[in-house]
């Protein structure tokens, strides 16, 4: 793996110097003074998590993990992302010499982009500081819009809602200063789109499941949209919102060759501005590349919605959210740590 790696990175006219341990890459680092580091997670002597959180304290530098796609690849995964790391890519399975070629654009696109990505502080440093999740009893465990659409109001009678968020690198970590600071009694479901791939998904509802007071799920299958709840959108599809006898709901569908990123963004804005007033949606469009949910989250704001867009100082990678704002689309700008305030306080003033 080190092997194939250092000839697409050299390939592509980066200067690269290999370690076989964890221990060995803290070594190099002083030495070498990488601008990117690529890290395996299982390796000798010291593993790459131990690795990354020397990396972060000692000398911290983008680093990019390189991971297999299993349920305990995306735990160990999702834990180097919450310790610094800024993104991963998948390590290839099989014959590694066949697979590698089929991840390679990618690996040197995160590379590139880690490059230039900001590195976060520790967690809460600048944000409001989570608090425990409170107990809570157990659980169990195209679509057209079709006119006219009546408005959805709750049991209250107090108008329906959704908090709509977009992110992408970045993404974990950035969830879990946000998420935890939501109650458990917010009256507006909370839809999360986060570029992952299918094996990801889960293991990231799971963890922010024990970080929030919310109740957090994967999106699996069509579904009610209740309050309290978050829904993150399953990898390898899109989630979109409908309505069936009068009822919002959240379903999954093959994602679509229109759309470049997924679970989509714009898409998932699209359908919930298709089915619920614009003055009962907010928009959050947080770190990430490219500009997936700029275009819907804009005529959002022009409908009479709220938006957010997560400020540069923040971002990991400003991509998204630095798109929305020029595109006029951002209603304001905030830092990660005052993003939960702001929902609170419109999802209250609109009841």
């Amino acid at each position: 793996m080190r092997k194939h790696l250092t000839s697409l990175l050299t390939e592509q006219g980066f200067d690269v110097q290999i370690a076989r341990t964890g221990q060995e890459a803290l070594e190099e680092l002083a030495i070498f003074k990488p601008d990117v580091v690529t890290l395996d997670i299982n390796m000798p002597v010291m593993d790459g998590l131990t690795a990354l959180s020397h990396i972060m304290t000692e000398r911290p530098t983008p680093t990019v993990m390189v991971s297999s796609l299993t349920e305990k690849g995306a735990l160990a995964t999702l834990e180097a992302l919450a310790l610094g790391a800024v993104d991963y890519v998948p390590k290839p399975g099989g014959t590694i010499s066949l697979s590698i070629d089929a991840i390679a654009s990618s690996i040197v696109e995160k590379v590139r982009t880690a490059a230039n990505a900001r590195i976060r502080g520790r967690p809460g440093r600048g944000a409001e500081a989570p608090q425990p999740a409170a107990p809570r009893p157990a659980r169990t465990s195209v679509v057209e819009p079709a006119a006219p659409r009546r408005r959805i109001y709750s049991a209250s009678g107090s108008p329906f809602g959704l908090v709509l968020i977009g992110v992408s690198t970045g993404g974990p970590r950035t969830l879990e200063e946000i998420l935890p600071n939501l109650p458990a009694d917010l009256p507006w479901p909370v839809l999360v789109a986060q570029h992952m791939p299918a094996s990801f998904t889960a293991s990231l509802a799971s963890r922010l499941n024990g970080l929030c007071s919310l109740d957090v799920r994967e999106s699996v299958s069509m579904e009610e949209l209740r309050p309290g709840r978050v829904y993150i959108a399953r990898g390898g599809s899109d989630m979109v919102v409908a309505q069936r006898t009068g009822k919002l709901i959240v379903m999954n569908r093959p994602e679509s060759p229109h759309y470049t990123w997924h679970p989509s963004v714009e898409l998932m804005v699209q359908t919930a501005l298709e089915n619920v007033p614009a003055q009962n949606l907010i928009a959050v469009q947080l770190t990430g590349m490219g500009h997936d949910g700029a275009q819907a989250m804009t005529e959002l704001k022009s409908a009479g919605g709220r938006t957010v867009a997560e400020s540069e100082e923040t971002a990991v990678v400003f991509g998204m959210p630095a798109e929305l704002i020029k595109r006029g689309g951002a209603g304001c700008v905030l830092p990660s740590g005052k993003i939960a305030q702001q929902i609170r306080q419109w999802v209250s003033r609109a009841h």
